[in-house]
């Protein structure tokens, strides 16, 4: 192959992926062949595959390793693939016009942008789709920086171009001869229309621009007559415009002309602004105005260009392309760039432009494929400059010709001729042949080898342009580069090419002789060429060249010929100068791979190159440099008499040692390399992270991107407190993640891992691990970061905790998943992969699924029953209610194993935890025993019945049964929202069984005798209930129920189980999913149970909306709840007429019932709003108190009172109210309506007119029910003033009452009988209606003053009912049962336990539950014992484990108006009973549940576990600012006192989550803002603690008494033992130990591995140092120690026995940061809580032990040979070991013999004796050892040095 002449490779056959797969989904339309496509980069969509790690030191892998992605279009289908996979299909209305990719919005993420006739559709990569119309005349679309630029046309049979797509970032080609389709209009538009045009000036502009989808289209401003205008050239087509720069290209037909147009931003005074594009098109806000300024125009075109694409001029300048397919020529134009602060793009200018012969063109990547230029790519041309000559271009440069290799599938005979180029993406194109045929082909972009890669980039960006175009030339031209053409070249051949490459330039400077007599001419030209003019004229301008190139032979463009290249090279310092920078660029490059554990062998060779380089310029101190580091290089080194250079290499070592010794602004900024401190440098970008890092740890002030120390870096957002705060934002902006931190030596590692107290592993040997600092330094952000970091951060510094928490909020409030998921894998080491969240629940439907734990009852007749609540027992019931010991036995020994714990509780300043695993759910499953209603229930008989037995069978299980059918209310809340639908199958309803079993009878079955009883009607209403439990353990957890499922359940014939579902659903919010035609079929059944729940479901889905529909079908309660809170008037007004209904019809019977729900409904609506609700008049409240019966307005009727509905219809009724208005039915309607229109008003008039009666008139006047009801709304009006104590309910009773009860049974007193009994009625109401008060004022609370109160005031009635407790209740009246009959004192008292339970509600407390567990018991073999009561106790177990114990009670005004509906203080006497309140409305507590329960979760076992919370409540009016401590699981307080949540405890690392009280409910699970993750709160455990379930009192965490046991057995074992077998039992001890303590992999693995026996001497060092890591909970130091350790041994084996263990001293200097690390913590410049992470006294030691093997090796002649006469130690030399000798020179810091030469002699002429002091002046960096040993050998020799 001769010179100059390249192979393509030839990667197949290229045919569209959409054919394909439009075959495979057998759609594709042979009848029509006008298909399109387009290839692009994957980065343009964020899609890539393989995500390149460019953050590694390493370049990214040269060779391709993704593939391209593709859009193929067809009619009105679209497909995206990538490679041969289909990653999205689109289907849309009509033809697709165009399509592009563009960056919408304010996050500028990337959308699918299709033009359809009148329409746009934006998809987005995450699934939203928005769909804009768009006049008939937009024609085409293009994407930009700061939106889509729509294109209008003439008319609309103006020709349009075809299908068109962003190829990439800086590329954005365009190929119209191949994108050609016709215009085809559809009558259809789309409906859904979200945007519309508005404005004359958008309807006259010709140019608009849409910069988001949700915003509508503007119009783009032009300049005419000094004004801006509205764009109105419609014959100015767009041909071209770029997503990155804020340019666009356009040709006018009848100008016959293109242009170049700048777009800016323009003011409100149609001013321009010249920003720059960072702030023109920032993601923060987007401008308001554009404007287009014309930069460049060309004439003299007749048709516009065929293509336009954007390229590079060879030094970087853009240059953009249009090829001229009627000329044959592609018209370059040179784009001037500006750049002021770093900005990126001020104004764009033309510089210059050429033509090239060229009938196609494409951009690639191929020369500097790593290289970029501000926001663009460094991007070649190649070019088809006549048939089958293809051209690779660099700018206007030529550098080679490809050709295509022979192709075998090829017909015989056929020469293969380009014909064409298509499709380019980076270094690939499409190229077509003369037989119509494509392929797929690859131009070779650079060298396979990474390390000659490597060394090209740094090259390439550290040389000047015209010394890099030069070095171009001669890679890509001559014949020893040969190798840049094969594909099967190996990595040691392209290096050794690429060596002698530069070897050819060092030998071409060798060949210029030395000219001695014009050493003055030289001078000037050097004196030229280091001018201030040459450097800003080299800047500014490239080299002058041509405007039209008329030939282009290959030999017009090579280098040796052009003039200018010419003149330089004829002068032996042109490369002098390109030899110099060449040594800089690639002495940078060895610097950075320095930093990097996995390129040893590349600096190995990289050494021998830049050896040979420095000996070839004279650079004595270079070769000094790499002699020190690699002292075995096999060279022949000249000793110079006279330095030729006296210049110092950098060293990034050096350079770390003084920011950790001096602080960063004293450094010596000459120490780092200047391609480390240039922008935008990518080849060291490893290098320049590091020392950015350093610097900010430092206390480097930051200013933009910069930094003092002149280093350029990145910076997350989040605050930052501190210098380490700042190296950790810094290290994620970077994304230098835990993978990256593994690569570093040690030594520089443990600075950054001090910022993280990161537990990573390091590299064993080779470089030591002295960065002591970077563990330090985040150690102090690990116990407290800020709370705005981003997950990633949290992932570094060791808080996978917080970064899983961070990423759920993420998650929640951007679609951006599968990124976030990306970006913490990246950041996380390999080997803690594991750790992350696979196991870990991501919802609360997850934690509380089905997977739970399978319980089968000890009278269970089946084991696989279906209950309703066998999905309750997983992991949280088993931690929730964990410690009960006293429901059931246990085994032997469990008791003894808790009575410890219970012990250890006994002390108050333990924190210590109770919970166990053992038996943890038996209160649970206690529960569900007793709300169980799926089994037949247990009947005590005896062996032989009789006949009368049966009778008592029948008695007995007529009670039970009663007790059964109100088993289901209390089932749901006990299920409430625990379990999520499956949405594939149908809804399992547990059966109500109400047969008995006998156990005496070999568990035969009884079933009730229907002859007795009425089985029927027993069963109505709790099957009702039965199906509403059912429907309410569906969660509203993952959003929307589907309608189909709705539906799906729907039976055939309307029944009560599928109405108690509708309700259920209802009440959970899922019925906005059934349509108008869906409630029109369920109300058109006629069935009375679907008809109510339905309308409650809607009102509740609906609540408070108002929405029309619905009221439609709503009806009293359902109307309430639909216009909750909105004091509608006329809603009102009706309400408050259906109150006093008259009575009439078939509803005598439930006229208390429906009174009371219009009264509830009344109250709803005006909820709270008092005097100021809307229409309030008083009539309205006068009318209400007419209702309630005071005494100022009995037997009167007001004049203007309102008809009822039906009054003027109803002619007789059956129940004769008269005139006067029937109290005992309007009553207690009317006194709800007052108590929740006035709730929390506190009003003082409203709560006196519902006065208690304090008369004996008064006292026989009103009933006691309504005494009751009128002291709890009174409290509900005086809500402030409730009190949880006895003398606030002792306040509620009127005298007359307080001295009636006390001189109970006192025969003096003058009390009637009658007058007894009516104050004891009075009492007991009015002590059940205040606590019912209570119970509502502290719902959900958990009060311990409430739960005291109301405990005591149930067990006195418990007891004034039958004594079952020998408590005395002093001040409580006795003997109330004489007075009183039993059914009033057995309600009062379900009331009160009712109101007890509503305080506890989902706590699962202990004392309440053994107390309900007692009224059960009691209440089933009592005959008074009604279904009221039943339900009462039934309701009190399911509020007391509310929801599995994971939700509570809300006390907010809709809460509280839901709980009063349940707890209404009218329990039925039976199942069907519904008169005075309707049992359906006993499920509205539903509505006033919140899911306040929080769980911690292990972040590294992703189990839930336990863990203390520090609780804070804000100041209220009566309580100040309160502090408790909680154990999760738990239920958190109302978020409007909830202040501060903190997991505290020694044993988990600390956690804050700071709120702001507000008086709103609780968050939805799925809410975006929700601190608490629906109830997970992710935590993670300190190593060396167990978890509280392991280790409930904590003796285990006693960690060193264990560690010292094993250290001493092992120890005792390895010395005394000889057996291997014995040895082991010890090893299986540490390891098992560890992992009690620890999950960590690292300190499992050096467990298992350097703590074994075997390592004999270095087992004791190995225990101790797995003692220090666990104990300070710093695993991260294992392999610290370890490395110091084994390096100072492998350093003295080798100083003793002579064996080569390092080949290199980079060791040394890595050993010396260790040091200096040490001496900046000892001396305070680097600040620490916790002292330095290594212990100082063991970097002391291991100072003292390198110290005395240099000092001991016998280096002593060595030395004198080298300070005498600079020479290096042989091996043959008596002693001469040159690695020993390296070692001594790097430790010590001993100068070049060159600079102790000067210093000897600036001293030996005022000194004449000891010159250390001067020395050690003169010498800052060099050993006070190595100075004295300088003044030995000085004085000896006489001061001949």
């Amino acid at each position: 192959m001769s010179d100059k002449v390249r192979e393509l490779t030839v990667l197949g056959e290229f045919k569209p992926f959409g054919l394909i797969a439009e075959s495979l989904d057998a759609k594709s339309d042979e009848t029509n062949n006008n298909y399109d496509y387009f290839l692009f980069d994957p980065k343009l969509t964020r899609q890539r595959d393989d995500v390149s790690d460019c953050h590694s030191s390493v370049s990214p892998s040269v060779s391709w390793n993704g593939t391209d992605q593709e859009l193929f279009i067809r009619g009105n289908r679209i497909i995206w693939s990538s490679g041969s996979r289909v990653l999205k299909r689109y289907t849309l209305q009509s033809s697709v016009i165009m399509a592009c990719w563009c960056n919408l919005g304010a996050l500028s993420e990337p959308h699918l942008c299709v033009l359809q006739v009148g329409t746009l559709t934006v998809y987005g990569v995450g699934g939203e789709v928005v769909s804009i119309p768009l006049p008939r005349t937009i024609t085409s679309i293009w994407p930009l920086p700061c939106g889509l630029l729509l294109q209008k046309a003439a008319d609309v049979n103006y020709p349009a171009f075809g299908p068109y797509s962003a190829l990439s970032t800086s590329l954005n080609a365009r190929d119209f001869p191949r994108l050609k389709r016709e215009l085809g209009y559809s009558p259809q538009h789309n409906l859904h229309a979200d945007h519309t045009i508005r404005g004359d000036a958008t309807k006259l502009s010709s140019h608009l621009i849409l910069k988001d989808p949700l915003e509508e289209p503007q119009a783009i401003l032009v300049e005419e007559r000094g004004q801006l205008v509205p764009m109105r050239d419609l014959d100015e087509r767009t041909i071209w415009t770029s997503n990155s720069f804020p340019l666009m290209a356009s040709y006018s037909r009848g100008k016959m002309q293109h242009s170049l147009w700048l777009i800016e931003i323009a003011n409100s005074n149609f001013e321009v602004s010249n920003l720059s594009s960072t702030e023109l098109f920032s993601p923060g806000g987007l401008p308001k105005q554009l404007s287009l300024r014309r930069i460049w125009q060309g004439k003299g075109a007749p048709s516009a260009a065929s293509k336009v694409f954007m390229a590079t001029d060879d030094d970087g300048v853009p240059v953009l392309c249009f090829l001229l397919q009627e000329q044959k020529g592609l018209l370059s134009v040179r784009l001037h760039t500006v750049e002021i602060n770093n900005e990126t793009l001020f104004d764009i200018k033309p510089d210059m432009s050429w033509c090239l012969p060229a009938i196609a063109a494409a951009p690639v990547i191929v020369t500097r494929p790593r290289v970029k230029v501000g926001l663009l790519q460094f991007t070649d041309i190649i070019v088809l400059s006549s048939e089958n000559t293809l051209l690779l271009y660099s700018g206007k440069r030529c550098l080679c010709r490809y050709k295509l290799p022979s192709i075998e599938s090829t017909a015989v005979g056929i020469d293969l001729k380009i014909t064409g180029l298509a499709d380019a993406v980076e270094g690939r194109v499409n190229v077509i042949v003369n037989n119509g045929q494509m392929f797929r082909c690859t131009l070779r972009r650079g060298p396979s080898s990474s390390l000659t890669n490597d060394c090209i980039t740094a090259m390439a960006e550290g040389l000047h342009s015209t010394f890099y175009n030069h070095f171009l030339g001669l890679l890509w031209g001559d014949g020893d580069s040969a190798y840049l053409g094969n594909t099967d070249s190996c990595v040691s051949s392209e290096w050794e090419a690429f060596s002698s490459l530069i070897l050819q330039m060092c030998g071409k400077l060798k060949s210029y002789p030395t000219k001695n007599s014009n050493a003055m001419s030289q001078s000037a030209w050097e004196f030229l060429m280091n001018s201030e003019f040459h450097k800003k004229y080299c800047k500014q301008t490239s080299l002058p060249g041509i405007s039209v190139v008329p030939s282009h032979n290959l030999q017009d463009f090579d280098c040796s010929n052009s003039n200018t290249e010419g003149r330089h090279s004829s002068d032996k310092s042109y490369y002098t100068q390109l030899l110099v920078e060449t040594l800089d660029s690639l002495h940078a490059l060895y610097e950075t791979l320095k930093l990097d554990n996995l390129h040893k062998r590349d600096l190995g060779l990289l050494v021998d190159l830049l050896c040979d380089i420095a000996v070839f310029l004279g650079e004595e101190n270079y070769v000094e440099y790499y002699l020190r580091d690699f002292p075995h290089l096999p060279k022949k080194i000249v000793h110079w008499k006279t330095s030729v250079s006296m210049r110092n290499p950098p060293s990034i070592f050096r350079w770390l040692e003084s920011c950790l010794l001096h602080g960063c602004s004293s450094i010596n900024v000459d120490d780092l390399p200047d391609l480390i401190r240039k922008d935008g440098s990518s080849v060291v970008s490893w290098g320049r992270k590091i020392v950015s890092f350093y610097s900010l740890l430092s206390g480097a002030e930051r200013t933009g991107r910069q930094i003092s120390s002149g280093i350029y870096c990145d910076i997350v957002g989040g605050s930052s407190r501190t210098p380490e705060e700042s190296t950790v934002l810094a290290m994620v902006a970077e994304g230098f993640g835990l993978k990256q931190l593994d690569l570093l030596p040690g030594a520089v590692s443990l600075a950054l891992r001090h910022c993280s107290s990161l537990e990573t592993m390091f590299s064993v040997l080779g470089y030591v691990c002295s960065a002591s600092k970077y563990i330090q330094a985040l150690d102090n952000c690990r116990e407290s970061p800020p709370t705005d970091w981003p997950a990633a951060a949290y992932v570094l510094i060791g808080r996978e905790d917080l970064a899983l928490s961070c990423f759920e909020h993420a998650r929640k409030s951007t679609d951006c998943e599968v990124q976030n998921t990306i970006d913490l894998i990246s950041i996380s080491a390999p080997y803690m992969l594991h750790l992350h969240p696979v196991t870990i629940p991501s919802s609360v439907s997850d934690t509380i699924g089905t997977d739970g734990v399978k319980v089968e009852d000890a009278d269970s007749l089946d084991g696989s029953m279906i209950d309703g609540m066998e999905h309750i027992f997983n992991s949280s019931t088993q931690l929730r209610y964990g410690r009960d010991l006293r429901l059931n036995e246990k085994p032997e020994g469990y008791s003894r194993k808790l009575q410890s714990v219970y012990d250890h509780m006994k002390d108050p300043s333990c924190l210590v935890l109770t919970y166990t695993l053992d038996g943890s759910t038996m209160r649970a499953r206690m529960v569900r025993c007793l709300l169980c209603s799926a089994k037949p229930v247990t009947i005590q008989t005896s062996g032989n019945p009789s006949a009368s037995d049966q009778e008592l069978q029948q008695a007995q299980l007529w009670q039970l049964a009663q007790r059964t059918t109100t088993l289901p209310l209390g089932r749901g809340a006990f299920t409430l929202a625990t379990t999520s639908a499956l949405l594939t199958e149908a809804l399992i309803i547990p059966k109500l069984v109400l047969a008995g079993r006998l156990p005496a009878q070999q568990n035969a079955t009884v079933n009730l005798d229907p002859s007795i009883r009425n089985i029927q009607e027993l069963r109505s209403w709790p099957e009702f209930h039965n199906a509403v439990a059912a429907g309410l353990r569906l969660a509203p957890l993952q959003g929307k129920m589907s309608r189909t499922w709705i539906t799906y359940n729907k039976p055939e014939e309307p029944n009560v189980t599928h109405a108690g579902l509708l309700l259920a659903l209802g009440l959970h919010g899922h019925l906005r999913v059934l349509t108008v035609s869906d409630t029109y079929q369920y109300f058109s059944q006629e069935h009375e149970s679907t008809t109510v729940a339905l309308m409650l479901g809607l009102a509740a889905s609906y609540r408070g909306t108002m929405d029309p529909s619905v009221s439609k079908s709503a009806a009293l309660m359902a109307l309430g709840v639909l216009y909750e809170g909105s004091a509608h008037p006329q809603t009102m007004q009706i309400l408050l007429g259906e109150i006093g209904r008259r009575s009439g019809g078939d509803n005598v019977l439930e006229r208390e019932g429906y009174a009371v729900a219009s009264g509830f409904a009344l109250g709803l609506v005006a909820l709270g709003r008092g005097e100021e609700s809307v229409g309030f008049t008083e009539t309205l409240v006068d009318r209400l108190f007419q209702y309630v019966g005071v005494k100022e307005y009995h037997n009167e009727r007001p004049r203007n009172a309102i008809p009822s509905i039906d009054d003027h219809n109803r002619n007789s009724g059956q129940m004769m109210d008269g005139t006067a208005v029937n109290v005992d039915v309007t009553a207690p309607g009317a006194i709800i309506a007052l108590a929740l229109l006035f709730l929390k008003t506190e009003s003082e008039v409203t709560a006196c007119r519902l006065s208690i009666p304090h008369t004996h008139f008064d006292l026989q006047y009103v009933r006691p029910d309504f005494i009751m009801l009128r002291v709890i709304a009174r409290n509900l009006i005086m809500w402030s003033r409730i009190r949880p104590s006895r003398d606030w309910i002792q306040s509620q009773l009127p005298d007359i009452v307080k001295m009636g009860v006390a001189n109970l049974g006192d025969e003096t007193s003058d009390f009637h009988e009658m007058d007894a009994e009516a104050l004891v009625q009075a009492y007991v109401n009015i002590v059940a209606g205040a606590c019912i008060s209570i119970g509502l004022r502290y719902a959900g609370t958990r009060d311990g003053y409430a739960q005291e109160l109301l405990h005591n005031y149930a067990t006195y009635l418990l007891n004034e009912i039958k004594p079952v407790s020998s408590t005395s209740s002093k001040g409580l009246p006795k003997g109330l049962s004489e007075y009183v009959d039993r059914g009033t004192l057995e309600i009062c008292l379900h009331l009160v336990v009712l109101s007890l339970c509503v305080v506890m509600a989902g706590s699962g407390h202990l004392q309440t539950f053994r107390l309900l567990r007692y009224l059960r018991n009691r209440n089933s073999a009592d005959v008074h014992a009604n279904y009221g009561i039943q339900m009462a106790v039934s309701l009190g177990i399911g509020f007391l484990f509310l929801g599995g114990g994971m939700r509570t009670f809300s006390t907010g005004n809709g809460a509280i108006a839901s709980l009063l509906i349940t707890l209404y203080p009218r329990l039925p006497t039976g199942p069907n009973d519904n008169r005075c309140h309707l049992q359906a409305f006993r499920h509205f507590y539903v509505l006033s549940t919140e899911g306040r329960w929080v769980q911690t979760v292990d972040v590294d076992t992703g189990l839930p576990v336990y863990a203390p919370l520090e609780i804070t409540t804000a100041e209220t009016e009566h309580y100040a600012e309160t502090n408790f401590c909680e154990v999760t699981p738990c239920i958190l307080p109302e978020r409007s006192v909830l202040k501060t949540v903190r997991v505290c405890g020694p044993r988990y690392w600390p956690q804050y989550v700071d709120l702001v009280p507000e008086d709103k409910p609780w968050w939805k699970f799925g809410e975006k803002n929700d601190p608490f993750n629906g109830g997970i709160l992710y935590i993670k455990r300190k190593v060396g603690a167990c978890s509280y379930v392991d280790d409930p009192v904590g003796c285990q965490s006693l960690l060193s008494r264990a560690m010292d046991k094993v250290c001493d057995l092992s120890s005792t074992r390895a010395s005394t033992s000889s057996s291997i077998g014995n040895s082991q039992a010890g090893f299986f001890k540490v390891d098992q130990l560890v992992r009690t303590f620890s999950s960590d992999p690292s300190l499992i693995a050096f467990a298992q591995v350097c703590c074994d026996p075997c390592w004999n001497s270095r087992q004791d060092f190995c225990l101790q140092v797995l003692f220090d890591c666990v104990s300070k909970d710093r695993p991260a130091l294992l392999q610290v120690y370890i490395s110091l350790y084994t390096t100072i041994t492998s350093m003295a084996e080798q100083a003793v026995g002579g064996a080569t263990v390092f080949d290199n001293s980079i060791f040394i200097s890595s050993l010396k940061i260790a040091l200096a690390y040490n001496k900046a913590v000892t001396s305070g410049r680097l600040t620490s809580s916790k002292g330095g992470i290594v212990q100082s006294n063991f970097i002391a030691s291991l100072q003292k032990r390198v110290e005395d093997i240099l000092n001991y090796s016998g280096v002593g002649s060595d030395l004198c040979n080298y300070l005498n006469e600079g020479k290096w130690p042989n091996e043959q030399s008596h002693g001469g070991n040159k690695a020993l000798f390296s070692w001594y020179l790097q430790w010590f810091g001993m100068p070049p013999i060159s600079i102790i030469s000067s210093a000897l002699s600036m001293i030996k002429s005022k000194v004449k004796i000891s010159s250390v002091p001067l020395l050690h002046l003169l010498l800052p960096g060099t050993h006070i050892s190595a100075i004295v040993e300088i003044d030995k050998l000085s004085l000896s020799s006489g001061g001949c040095i």
